[in-house]
């Protein structure tokens, strides 16, 4: 979010010395995110069987490290502006390296859960701050191709994933998925202090908004608190958390309403466009949520893969987005967004079918590679116009806000989805360790998902404009967010987040 107000740039030439070692750092910073989000979910069987813990505590797992940093998100890019995003960047390089070896050194499903919230807490500090600054320090006529290595180099640290932590869950144990991260946040350490000029946006000012954060963080803990304990729980400990956690909702709401600095101005939702990607990411983030949560889980305990056969098993996702998020941006900006708005979802939920004949004797080539395939296609058609039309919904110098907006709501649905998924699909306790149960919530779940798409892509079809459209909220929307008449935002970002 805070690369659209990024100040003035020092004016590092991207092809000098110190401008590829500034280019360097903020891969491997975002590398470093990217690798801990790619392998945990691969990692999760081992972890189950390794300290004997139910499907709630796995679920914990991967949402602790998602709700504080989808609490804390918007707050970390606004501490980057104001206090100087190579200080921030490193900040949150050490707090998630060594909230890693914390992760590594767990020998409770208890233990490891409260160090992924604190690993969340660094890559909210971490995760602003990489894209940050490639748009700070370079010069402007160097910004563009800045920002498109950038995003090429992580996709490329996202495709090596798979097969590292593959191996090293395989290998050494799942423990060094998390001790990995330190010798790299050793590298980002000693680049960024060296090499990475400190910027801040000058136009920061203001308070801070905790109250918001630890009020976003309540509403998200208690409803995933309550789904995740739904099954089998007495009424009195389901209807507290979630009594909590919607009253931390509503304050929340009212506490950005009247905050002089609030970390979610909600006028932003005045525009219509905004507001409608942004349920749109919700339902499309939380389909892809789900299939990577529960795939791995099917292809371990339910097809019998080892853990590298299961992390290269989704290769292909990664693969195609990599090679198609440019075109088809690109595209969108030629055609406007609703084609591929509606078109990319349709494919995407044509693959979650396909992954109906992901089953115990199934394929690879015949049967898993379709599904994913299909899936990474679909994903490759929405991923970057989704991210197009959020800045194109809002004024320029409202960019970055929207983008960092836009990055929590993507993030929160994929926590709600792993709370509530495997209740949703009569998962729970240990069954997520037998063949049987496996495969009949995932075949649940491939359902669920594909409806969550074609709903993403009915919205496409009924609230985005065509090109040459006028905006249907400009007479709603403030002055300040007001939707534009095409797609005139600034370029893509590519990588935005998105896969961190």
């Amino acid at each position: 979010m805070s690369a659209a107000a990024a100040g003035p740039a020092p004016g590092i030439e991207l092809s000098s010395a110190r401008g590829r070692w500034v280019l360097a750092c903020a891969v491997l910073a975002s590398g470093m995110s990217m690798l801990d989000g790619t392998v945990v979910n691969v990692a999760l069987p081992r972890i189950g069987s390794d300290l004997d813990v139910s499907l709630a505590t796995l679920q914990w797992v991967v949402n602790a490290y998602m709700l504080t940093l989808s609490a804390l998100l918007l707050l970390g890019g606004a501490l980057g502006d104001r206090l100087g995003r190579r200080r921030t960047l490193v900040a949150g390089v050490v707090w998630f390296a060594l909230a890693s070896a914390l992760c590594g050194f767990a020998w409770d499903g208890g233990l490891l859960i409260a160090a992924r919230a604190l690993q969340g807490v660094g890559g909210a500090l971490l995760t602003p701050g990489s894209l940050a600054l490639v748009r700070a320090s370079f010069r402007e006529e160097d910004q563009a191709k800045a920002v498109g290595a950038w995003s090429g180099l992580t996709g490329v640290a996202g495709a090596v994933g798979p097969f590292l932590g593959g191996w090293l869950i395989d290998g050494p144990g799942w423990r060094w998925i998390f001790f990995i991260n330190l010798p790299l946040g050793a590298v980002v350490l000693a680049l960024a202090l060296r090499h990475v000029p400190e910027s801040r946006d000058p136009a920061a000012t203001g308070r801070f908004d905790w109250a918001g954060a630890v009020l976003g963080a309540a509403f998200l803990a208690g409803i995933s608190y309550a789904l995740i304990t739904a099954k089998g729980a007495s009424p009195g400990r389901l209807l507290v958390p979630l009594a909590v956690g919607l009253a931390a909702g509503a304050a929340f709401l009212v506490v950005e309403r009247r905050a002089r600095e609030p970390m979610l101005p909600l006028g932003l939702f005045s525009s219509r466009l905004f507001s409608v990607t942004n349920l749109m990411t919700l339902c499309l983030y939380a389909a892809i949520g789900g299939v990577l949560f529960l795939l791995p889980v099917q292809l371990q305990n339910g097809l019998g893969y080892d853990a590298l056969e299961a992390g290269v098993a989704s290769l292909p996702i990664t693969l195609l987005m990599l090679v198609l998020s440019a075109p088809s941006g690109d595209l969108a900006r030629r055609i406007g967004p609703r084609v591929p708005l509606t078109v990319g979802p349709l494919v995407a939920a044509c693959g979650a079918l396909l992954m109906l004949r992901i089953a115990p004797g199934a394929s690879y080539f015949p049967d898993v590679l379709p599904a994913v395939a299909v899936m990474g296609l679909g994903m490759s058609v929405f991923v970057a116009p989704l991210t197009a039309t959020v800045l194109a919904s809002v004024d320029a110098e409202r960019a970055g806000l929207a983008s960092g907006v836009n990055n929590t709501a993507a993030r929160i649905a994929q926590l709600l989805v792993v709370a509530a998924l495997p209740l949703a699909v009569g998962l729970s306790d240990n069954a997520y360790r037998h063949a049987p149960q496996v495969n009949a919530a995932f075949h649940r779940a491939a359902w669920g998902m594909a409806g969550l798409l074609v709903l993403a892509a009915a919205l496409a079809l009924c609230f985005v404009r065509r090109p040459g459209e006028p905006p249907r909220d400009q007479e709603s929307a403030e002055p300040r967010c007001r939707t534009h008449a095409g797609l005139t935002a600034p370029p893509l970002e590519p990588g935005d987040g998105k896969r961190d």
